[in-house]
């Protein structure tokens, strides 16, 4: 076994393990744990993991040595379970094994959605002595970013100064993104310009002590720019004084002292991150302005590449403003940048969702003109916008033409070329491609696509059909949606089959009331629509024992009921009813009940009813008490 890990045949000395009725030696097993965290597979992981388990059960743990096991840690976070790469840096603190600081950041990078147990970590680094190095502090920068505490972000820069750890370019990216992510465009234009001018006192800048951040000469973007840098300083500190056991203090060296070890200028990720913000905010102006500002920068790293142009394109497509965004293709050209696949997809998307069909054609043909061959999501944009433009026709002729040109159909176009024949009653042509999703073996039929189909029947009027779909869908153990009750639901009100729709109330009602998937019931939300569309159509049939417990449902859910709408349909549809004096003494004991759920829907509808003997006025009932 030793001579094949030495040859690195880890597969073979995995079976030679196998055979074994006793352990191997620990640096067998040490050997083993580590080549199969180096391949980082998930069975591989799977594999090293039953070792680690075994030896635990067996108390023998103590056989895998410290560059193992951190190899495991640092495996497992990489491969989408840094819990588990966690529990073994615990398990090598019980062994009083010191994890290399990379094991230690390579888990606590995947943690940045576990905020608690990425806290925890930091405090066990802490407590052990262990020296974060430079991908740790960015780490912790975007942890504070996700649980929103900006006023935590400067002192992880001042605690690395004072660790004397020199940071890099993407720390600067990172705080960048940090307060464009926490809505502080303002804060992430002032660190570009620390960074062009070439000044090393950004903790200063930060904590809002420094006054000539500001000043007319430092402009990036405006020619004016202001900011109260007391107002700032005393947010920060109050804000710094509230933080946590475990998080960044403060440094015992004054701020004012704190100097990075040499000046960085921004490269064109860090202003490409600012043009994003800019764009969120609409702030198309400043997006342009920010591209100028690049291009006659000393710096080759700063001037824009092709995500740069593409941001600039996207913020553009936003708005609508498809001539701008063009122009702006055309400038990536003259400046020999060359554009790629995602940037011609995001114009074109432009183009269908105006529903300008002939401007899409054409830049498909520069597409291709350009070397650059459509995709999939191409041709699903083009499906998508023939679809939007009503042109049936043209969505078949795009699908065709992905196929000649030996692109695989995914998910999505089949769902959209199912939804261009649903609009159109072309029931049948649904189903043909529905038929040729599910014969396709590199296409998983999803949730979407019998959604659709179901849809299909139902503007139709095929409800059997539509039943029938519905029946096969929960035999493959999918889940209706909320979107599949709501196709029925539709089509059974326009067929006039009431009774229908209440039945399926009866198992949305079932899976509202249903929590954490008890009983074997997932639990559902329905919406406002699916709802009132219910209550539209029991209020229609004179089902308002039923129209009551659906309006019941939808107060649960905090969704107001249209009662408006309710009481005009009622006044329209029932307002003489159950008030004819010549039906038979049989015929009015057989309505006892229904006459009673009318009187009290009356009653929430705020109409005349029963329960008063005349309208309802508050003095008159007064009496009658």
């Amino acid at each position: 076994m030793l001579i094949a890990l030495k040859e690195r045949r880890t597969e073979d000395a995995w079976k030679i393990m196998g055979q074994l009725k006793e352990l191997p030696s620990g640096e067998c097993l040490s050997r083993l744990v580590a080549q199969l965290s180096y391949h980082a597979t998930p069975s591989s992981i799977s594999r090293a993991q039953s070792i680690v388990k075994r030896l635990q059960e067996e108390e023998k743990a103590h056989l895998l040595n410290c560059h193992s096991l951190g190899l495991l840690a640092m495996a497992a976070a990489k491969t989408g379970v840094p819990r588990y790469g966690a529990a073994i840096i615990r398990l090598m603190l019980k062994l009083d094994l010191f994890p290399h600081v990379k094991a230690w950041s390579a888990v606590l990078s995947r943690l940045a959605g576990h905020v608690e147990k990425a806290e925890d970590l930091i405090k066990q680094m802490d407590f052990y002595g262990v020296k974060p190095d430079v991908l740790t502090y960015n780490i912790m920068i975007k942890l504070y970013t996700r649980i929103e505490r900006k006023d935590l972000l400067v002192g992880v820069v001042e605690k690395m100064l004072e660790q004397h750890i020199e940071p890099c370019i993407t720390t600067f990216n990172s705080l960048v993104a940090a307060h464009v992510d926490l809505d502080d465009l303002e804060t992430a234009e002032r660190i570009v310009q620390v960074m062009r001018k070439g000044r090393r006192d950004i903790c200063a800048v930060l904590r809002g002590i420094n006054a000539e951040v500001g000043h007319s000469d430092e402009v990036l973007i405006h020619s004016e720019e202001t900011f109260s840098q007391d107002e700032h300083a005393k947010a920060s500190l109050s804000q710094q004084n509230k933080s946590s056991q475990g998080q960044i203090k403060k440094p015992s060296v004054s701020t004012a002292n704190l100097l990075l070890p040499r000046s960085y200028k921004p490269n064109s990720q860090i202003y490409t991150i600012l043009m994003k913000g800019y764009m969120q905010k609409g702030r198309l102006d400043d997006v342009l302005q920010m591209l100028r500002a690049m291009q006659i920068e000393d710096d080759s790293r700063s001037h824009p590449d092709e995500v740069t142009y593409t941001t600039a394109i996207s913020a553009f497509v936003r708005m609508g403003l498809m001539d701008e965004a063009r122009k702006v293709l055309q400038e990536m050209a003259a400046n020999e940048v060359p554009a790629n696949l995602i940037t011609y997809n995001i114009l074109l998307n432009g183009y269908c969702r105006l529903g300008q069909m002939h401007k899409a054609e054409a830049l498909v043909q520069d597409m291709k003109e350009a070397g650059i061959a459509p995709d999939v999501v191409s041709y699903n944009t083009l499906i998508n916008g023939c679809i939007g433009v009503d042109d049936n026709v043209g969505a078949l002729t795009c699908f065709n033409e992905m196929r000649e040109a030996a692109i695989p159909p995914s998910v999505i176009s089949y769902t959209t070329l199912m939804k261009a024949f649903a609009m159109n009653n072309q029931t049948r042509l649904a189903e043909k491609v529905f038929d040729e999703m599910q014969k396709d073996p590199r296409v998983r039929v999803d949730i979407v696509a019998w959604n659709m189909l179901i849809e299909s029947y139902s503007r139709a009027g095929l409800m059997d059909d539509a039943k029938n779909i519905f029946l096969q869908m929960k035999e493959q153990k999918l889940h209706p949606t909320v979107a599949t009750y709501g196709s029925l639901v539709n089509g059974y009100a326009k067929t006039r089959k009431p009774g229908e729709a209440l039945i399926l109330w009866k198992e949305i009602q079932e899976r509202t009331m249903a929590k954490n998937g008890e009983d074997g019931v997932e639990p559902l939300e329905p919406d406002e629509v699916l709802l009132d569309s219910l209550v539209d159509i029991c209020v229609r049939a004179a089902f308002f024992r039923r129209a009551l417990e659906i309006i019941s449902c939808m107060e649960q859910l905090k969704i107001p009921p249209k009662k408006t709408k309710y009481k005009r349909m009622f006044v329209e549809l029932h307002s003489r009813i159950y008030t004819s004096r010549h039906a038979s003494p049989a015929r009015q004991a057989r309505r006892v009940q229904k006459k009673r759920a009318a009187e009290a829907f009356k009653f929430w509808l705020g109409l005349p009813n029963n329960y008063y003997e005349s309208e309802w006025q508050p003095e008159f009932y007064n009496e009658q008490e």
